[in-house]
């Protein structure tokens, strides 16, 4: 049998390869995270650093990211959300009217996350919307779309509205096309008014009545009494009389409005419906 002492040292040769190889791949992951949390000098640039500015950030990210062995925060792990959103509002605001100045700033802000604040986002989209930068609205939200992000109901409609207040009919009506006009068995009622807003808003007529016939095919029916005007307004503009008198009378149930100061109904017992008059006389 083996002695003791030489059963330990073959153990020892067999652990010390396996320190080396774990030294190695320690030294390997440092270097990658060292390199993902430095941004490029694209990146630098988009958001107004100079090269000095960018070399002393890049020097900084590696003598603090792992000091004593141990992994430090991020650069900007320690800014607050609400911080990070105003900061991108502002960058926002001030950039030149220029795609590729507005992607490179969102590649920046974004490339410090380790998730795609989609949350962070959305804010940023609706203080923008309160500033009525339409325009802008729309270069985030493509850009969204470029990265496989936000593809919901909710962001479709964000852009639809951006699009047409930016005065953008045709391309408004290319993205319902494309993106969602192609199954109005599962539109929101909200994004199909919406759409029909903006073909009446822009004269699309012939838009408009193919898009309420498509739900009309579904066996659809509007919501409110304002779509229902808004098409029958259309035919009679497309000389389509005998269309809009068939959607008035289909649809004549919407228009009827209730008696303002008719009295309540009150269910019970005699006693009861004529105590409770008496309270509120």
């Amino acid at each position: 049998m083996m002695s003791r002492s030489a059963r330990i040292t073959r153990l020892t040769r067999q652990i010390t390869p396996l320190r080396v190889d774990r030294n190695f791949i320690l030294t390997c992951s440092y270097n990658t995270d060292v390199r993902h949390s430095i941004p490029n000098q694209s990146d630098a640039k988009t958001l107004g650093f100079s090269r000095d500015q960018f070399g002393n950030q890049a020097q900084s990210a590696l003598a603090k990211n792992y000091i004593g062995g141990e992994r430090k925060p991020q650069v900007g792990e320690n800014v607050s959300r609400k911080d990070k959103i105003s900061f991108l509002v502002n960058t926002l605001l001030d950039l030149k009217d220029s795609k590729e100045a507005v992607y490179g700033a969102l590649d920046a802000w974004v490339a410090w996350e380790r998730n795609f604040p989609i949350g962070p986002l959305k804010q940023v989209l609706l203080k923008l919307e309160k500033e009525q930068q339409w325009h802008r609205i729309v270069q985030v939200i493509k850009w969204m779309l470029s990265k496989g992000q936000g593809n919901t109901m909710g962001t479709y409609e964000q852009l639809i509205k951006a699009l047409d207040m930016d005065h953008r009919a045709k391309e408004t009506h290319e993205f319902w096309k494309n993106k969602i006009g192609y199954d109005l068995h599962s539109v929101p009622w909200r994004l199909c008014s919406l759409m029909i807003s903006v073909y009446y808003r822009n004269h699309m007529l012939e838009d408009l009545v193919k898009l309420f016939k498509g739900l009309e095919a579904f066996d659809r029916k509007p919501p409110d009494k304002s779509v229902v005007q808004k098409v029958a307004d259309t035919y009679e503009l497309l000389g389509l009389f005998d269309e809009k008198d068939r959607l008035l009378e289909k649809y004549k149930d919407l228009f009827m409005e209730r008696r303002v100061g008719s009295p309540k109904r009150l269910r019970g017992p005699r006693s009861q419906r004529e105590g409770k008059l008496a309270q509120e006389n």
